[in-house]
């Protein structure tokens, strides 16, 4: 760049397509300070969850209108519509490239193009339960009775299943939750496959997941369902909802993602506020643990008038100091130094360090969704069928084999197969 980052834009707005949502809100309290020392504006067109704004984003694609600069991105997402953002490596100095772990760098490189930076919200998912319930000697012996060995914080999906029974009290108290809706059921349904040894899509590139290991991941989630160990709502559950829900109180086991750790420990925002437990993701019957993952970033439109100017947004909003306030409610970072940093910083904490101990042990077992621009798309069509054998409409096989028969249609239709 022919400037310093941060550089100077006066009288520039870009425009922008924002990510929403509690855990993402308090990044985006530095874009008025970028704008103090740049001279330039940020126009937010839109704030929205992920789902909805990759919506949004294909009807600007089909209509011709991608006219504002800057969009949030995110590594499921971006396989889809590479053609769209411009090459970042050229706008930012290679030695802040650098500092980013090589992998993510690696992940948001498509084509040839780096689409985006990540921000502070590498995503794998760990376990969060209340430990008060795990240190009543009633439930202990009542559980121990039951099932025959002890009541500790799940290391399995089987016993996350005892144990979300046994918990169960509705529609006062659920044993765990799940989001049930758009590609988080897929995603989730898709690393239970893993943990039971199955495989999405097959070394051949053929919808695979109708299989023995399927059914046995699907049944999990239907047998949850119809045993009333989650709440009646969950099919209509995304993030947030499940957030609100184990902050409610009324939720045992939650799987979930780093960025509600502050959340769920901060008594102006959670009933649960010092009685939070994090672990490793449990495992399935083949030995492997649950890990899907992914990463937030920002992208810079090839549309954009004034492309370095984004580009000094985007890696304002993902530099050191944003990755620090960031990471600070709990998100993981994506840049090396402050995974240093937040390990120095939560020396003395007891909670902080055991959120970060759970969340590198998660992130050992993470694995991206298969790299197909056509991954959300059949998230689309898979996810009503998953909600159709919960919901008691279908079995799982049934379900399944419907599912595979619409991703393998979208997959010959974009001549994968």
């Amino acid at each position: 760049m022919a400037v310093e980052l941060p550089g100077k834009f006066d009288g520039v707005t870009i425009d922008a397509k924002l990510i929403g949502g509690q855990q993402y809100e308090k990044l985006y309290e530095r874009i008025g300070e970028w704008e103090k020392l740049t001279g330039a504006k940020v126009n937010v067109l839109s704030k929205k969850n992920h789902f909805e704004l990759d919506k949004e984003i294909k009807s600007d694609i089909a209509t011709g209108s991608i006219s504002w600069c800057v969009g949030s991105n995110h590594s499921s997402f971006a396989p889809q519509y590479p053609d769209i953002y411009t090459d970042l490596t050229p706008l930012v100095p290679a030695e802040e490239l650098a500092a980013f772990v090589p992998s993510l760098i690696k992940a948001s490189t498509l084509d040839g193009k780096l689409v985006m930076l990540p921000r502070a919200q590498f995503d794998v998912s760990a376990l969060y339960y209340q430990k008060s319930l795990y240190q009543d000697e009633t439930r202990k012996t009542a559980f121990k009775a039951k099932y025959g060995y002890d009541l500790t914080p799940p290391d399995t999906w089987a016993q996350v299943t005892d144990q979300a029974e046994f918990f169960a009290d509705p529609p006062n108290f659920y044993g765990t939750q799940f989001a049930g809706k758009e590609e988080a059921i897929n995603g989730r349904f898709y690393e239970m496959l893993i943990a039971e040894g199955g495989e999405y899509i097959d070394a051949d590139g053929k919808p695979a997941f109708n299989s023995e290991a399927g059914i046995r991941a699907l049944d999990w989630f239907v047998k949850l369902y119809k045993d009333k160990a989650v709440p009646a709502g969950t099919t209509n559950y995304l993030w947030d909802d499940l957030g609100q829900g184990f902050a409610s109180g009324s939720v045992a086991l939650n799987l979930d993602w780093p960025g509600w750790a502050t959340f769920f420990n901060d008594p102006k925002s959670s009933k649960v506020a010092g009685n939070v437990g994090v672990k490793v993701q449990p495992s399935g019957s083949s030995g492997k643990r649950t890990g899907w993952s992914g990463f937030h970033g920002f992208s810079v439109t090839e549309s954009c008038a004034n492309k370095e100017a984004a580009a000094s947004l985007v890696w304002w909003l993902t530099n050191e100091d944003s990755q620090k306030l960031e990471s600070a409610a709990g998100p993981l970072p994506s840049r090396s130094a402050v995974w240093e940093y937040n390990i120095n910083a939560a020396k003395g904490d007891a909670y902080k360090t055991e959120v970060l101990s759970a969340f590198q042990d998660a992130a050992k077992n993470a694995f991206p969704v298969p790299p197909l621009a056509e991954w959300i798309e059949i998230s689309n069509s898979v996810y009503p069928e998953l909600q159709a054998a919960i919901l008691g409409d279908k079995t799982s096989k049934e379900a399944l084999d419907a599912a595979a028969a619409k991703a393998t249609g979208i997959l010959e239709d974009a001549g994968k197969l």
